[in-house]
């Protein structure tokens, strides 16, 4: 069940690396019994493959809670509640949106419906249909249009822009329900990306995100797509967003962390420089973002994305000791990138768990050398 995609586009990237990642997963399928690249990740109490949680990036027992009532009951109160409750301005929001609206979508890709059967995520229709007035209704409706565009119809056909353009009809009808809400511009901002917006347009809609967010992460993990050279901008204005994000970053936001997304955002072109992942472009990334997690509140629910993106630079750059520091902080949930680019995310992150200890004890390391 991948119902937390928080950046759905990047989906569109699987095709490139995925084949980066399952040459990672021939190596190690090749490792033989008692080779130092044998070692065994439970040895350090990391979960086995099939107990990985994909379905978000980090612990959140009440969301999850509340999807297993929702999606058993069929009803949608528990989910309304949940978000009443939830900080507007807040990261949480608009994670529990996204977990929401991939639920209800997800549900009526296995259950389209028919004559005899009710499709899935029928919750969510009865939702807006009881509670027309609910702003967490309205914002799960709207990225549930903007999930179903990118997940059941193709970028630049009549059928995704008549989603698209639905979308962003909810999303206008959302953001007035309420008004300091950013979550529905967030939204938007994918809408932006499907419908080719100009630079005025997004500029405008930007402007309405800083003045209710200023230093929300996942909307400028969402803006960052826009500049990327597949959409509007050149690789040039990418980067220029990311480290122009992380120069203003308070301290303690893990907005430090951008370059390393713009980074990743266009690794395909940049993995053919030879020792790329010793370059300085990736070792200033990476700092950065080391130095986000580290000085960031440990409850932040962006926490969990950066080091996931970690693991993987610092695995391909084998730094292994920092990999295994991050890995104990995160294991057990692999809902975020890159491992959701692939068909089975909790697969290709067990991969690069494995590469991780085993380069660790390869070169010295053991359970009771690494902190916890």
């Amino acid at each position: 069940m991948e119902i937390l995609w928080v950046l759905m586009a990047l989906v569109m990237l699987g095709f490139v690396l995925l084949p980066v990642l399952r040459r990672r997963r021939g190596a190690v399928g090749l490792v033989q019994p008692g080779h130092p690249d044998a070692a065994d990740p439970a040895h350090y109490g990391f979960a086995r493959e099939e107990e990985l949680d994909i379905r978000m990036p980090g612990p959140d027992q009440d969301l999850l809670d509340v999807l297993d009532l929702v999606q058993r009951t069929q009803d949608h109160r528990a989910a309304l509640q949940l978000l009443a409750g939830t900080e507007k301005e807040g990261e949480r929001r608009w994670q529990r949106v996204q977990a929401f609206a991939g639920a209800a979508s997800l549900e009526l890709q296995q259950r389209p419906g028919g004559v005899s059967e009710t499709p899935g995520g029928q919750w969510l229709r009865v939702w807006r249909t009881e509670a027309p007035k609910d702003a967490g209704g309205a914002a799960v409706h709207a990225e549930f249009l903007v999930q179903q565009a990118w997940r059941t119809a193709t970028p630049g056909t009549d059928e995704f822009r008549i989603i698209m353009e639905e979308a962003r009809t909810a999303c206008g009808q959302a953001a007035l329900l309420a008004p300091g809400d950013p979550v529905p511009y967030i939204v938007e901002l994918s809408i932006a990306r499907g419908l080719g917006y100009s630079r005025e347009e997004f500029e405008q809609l930007w402007l309405k995100i800083l003045d209710r967010a200023p230093n929300h992460m996942g909307a400028h993990l969402a803006a960052l797509h826009y500049w990327c050279e597949k959409w509007h901008g050149s690789r040039d204005l990418a980067y220029s967003f990311a480290e122009a994000a992380a120069a203003r970053a308070p301290q303690g936001s893990l907005l430090a962390a951008m370059p390393l997304f713009a980074v990743f955002e266009h690794l395909p072109e940049l993995n053919l420089v030879r020792g790329f992942h010793q370059s300085e472009v990736v070792t200033k990334a990476v700092h950065g973002a080391l130095h986000a997690v580290h000085s960031a509140r440990r409850d932040d629910p962006m926490q969990a994305h950066v080091r996931h993106l970690l693991v993987f630079f610092l695995v391909s750059g084998e730094r292994w000791a920092e990999a295994m520091n991050q890995l104990i902080v995160i294991d057990g949930h692999v809902g975020a990138l890159p491992w959701v680019l692939s068909g089975d995310p909790a697969a290709e992150f067990a991969v690069f768990r494995a590469l991780a200890v085993a380069g660790y004890e390869a070169n010295g390391g053991s359970p009771a050398t690494l902190p916890h």
